[in-house]
């Protein structure tokens, strides 16, 4: 399904960027 699709990528672009974030300002975590 395309709307699933559309989801996954959200979620995974999403995950990606949390991960640099948390990597960048460990302080915060």
């Amino acid at each position: 399904m395309i709307v699933f699709d559309i989801v996954a990528a959200v979620l995974a672009v999403g995950a990606i960027g949390y991960l640099v974030f948390a990597l960048v300002k460990p302080e915060r975590f």
